[in-house]
C-alpha cells in the first residue's frame, strides 16, 4: 500500500481524492518537492522545504510550512522504515498532500538524448506541478530509444535533464551548466558543490561530443553514469570521475542522516 496525507488525515494513496476545481489539477497550478528517503528517514529535508517555500512565495501561493512539516512528520511515523522517496505537495485549491513512494528501478547507466527546450523566465527558479514540458521532453527521448532526455535551448545551451541535474567531465575537470541558464538550483547539485571540484560552465551542443565522462544528478538517482549522448558512446562508463562524485555524494549523505539518530 502507498501511504497518503491529504491534509492532514492518513489514508491508502488510492482512497485520496481532491475536488475536480482543484486548479492544481485544472491547471498545474501549486508546487512540490521529492526526498529521497534512506530507511525511511530523510535526507536534506530542511533544504527541500526551503526550496518549497521559495517556489511558494515566487508563485504566490500561501504555504503553510509547519502544517506541511507536521504532514510529514506523521506518514513518515506510518510509514515503512525502508528506501523510498516522499513527495510533497500544494495545490492552489490548498491542498496538502504528501505520498511515500517506492523507489523506481533504473538501468545502471542511461543513454540521453538531446530536446530542443526554452525555459520559462517567469519559472525560475520554482519547482511548480507544471511539468508537462519536462514529461514530454522525456517521452521524446524515449521515442529516439534513449532512456531520459537532455534539454538544450534553441540556442545550443545545454542545461539538463528533466528532473535531474547534468554534470560532465572534460578535458579531467568535473563542470556542470550554470544556475545562471536558468536551470533548477538542485538540493544533490549542492551536495556536488560541498564534496566535488564542480564547476560552473557554459556548455554547449558542440561540448557533447567531446565528453570524457557524464552523469545525471538528483535527490532519487544520486549520482548515475550516462554511457551515450544522442547515440554516440561515451566509453568506460562510469569513468573514475563519475565513481568518484558518486562515493562522496554517498559519503556526505551517510553522514548526514548519521546525524539524526
Amino acid at each position: 500500500m502507498t501511504l497518503a496525507i491529504l491534509d492532514g488525515a492518513l489514508m491508502d494513496a488510492a482512497d485520496a481524492q481532491i475536488p475536480v476545481t482543484d486548479e492544481g489539477l485544472l491547471r498545474g497550478d501549486g508546487v512540490f518537492e521529492v526526498v529521497r528517503l534512506y530507511d525511511g528517514r530523510p535526507f536534506g529535508l530542511d533544504e527541500h522545504l526551503e526550496r518549497m517555500a521559495r517556489s511558494a512565495a515566487s508563485v504566490r501561493l500561501p504555504l503553510d510550512l509547519d502544517a506541511v512539516r507536521a504532514d510529514i512528520g506523521s506518514i513518515l511515523a506510518a510509514a515503512d522504515s525502508r528506501d523510498g522517496s516522499l513527495r510533497v505537495l500544494a495545490t492552489r485549491g490548498g491542498r496538502r498532500i504528501a505520498l511515500v513512494e517506492p523507489l523506481k528501478e533504473m538501468p545502471d547507466t542511461v543513454a540521453l538524448a538531446t530536446i530542443t527546450y526554452s525555459p520559462t523566465r517567469i519559472l525560475d527558479g520554482v519547482k511548480s506541478l507544471s511539468y508537462a514540458a519536462n514529461m514530454l521532453a522525456s517521452r521524446l527521448a524515449r521515442e529516439t530509444g534513449a532512456d531520459e532526455a537532455l534539454l538544450v535551448t534553441p540556442h545550443g545551451r545545454v542545461l539538463e535533464a528533466p528532473t535531474t541535474s547534468f554534470v560532465y567531465v572534460l578535458g579531467g575537470r568535473l563542470y556542470t551548466p550554470p544556475l545562471a541558464d536558468r536551470i533548477l538550483d538542485s538540493i544533490t547539485r549542492r551536495v556536488l558543490f560541498a564534496v566535488t571540484d564542480v564547476e560552473e560552465r557554459v556548455t554547449t551542443l558542440d561540448d557533447l561530443g567531446a565528453l570524457d565522462e557524464a552523469f545525471l544528478a538528483s535527490s532519487v538517482r544520486e549520482v548515475h553514469p550516462v554511457h551515450a549522448i544522442d547515440g554516440a558512446p561515451i566509453d568506460g562508463t562510469p569513468g573514475p570521475v563519475t565513481v568518484a562524485a558518486a562515493e562522496r555524494v554517498r559519503e556526505h549523505i551517510a553522514t548526514e542522516l548519521a546525524r539524526q539518530t
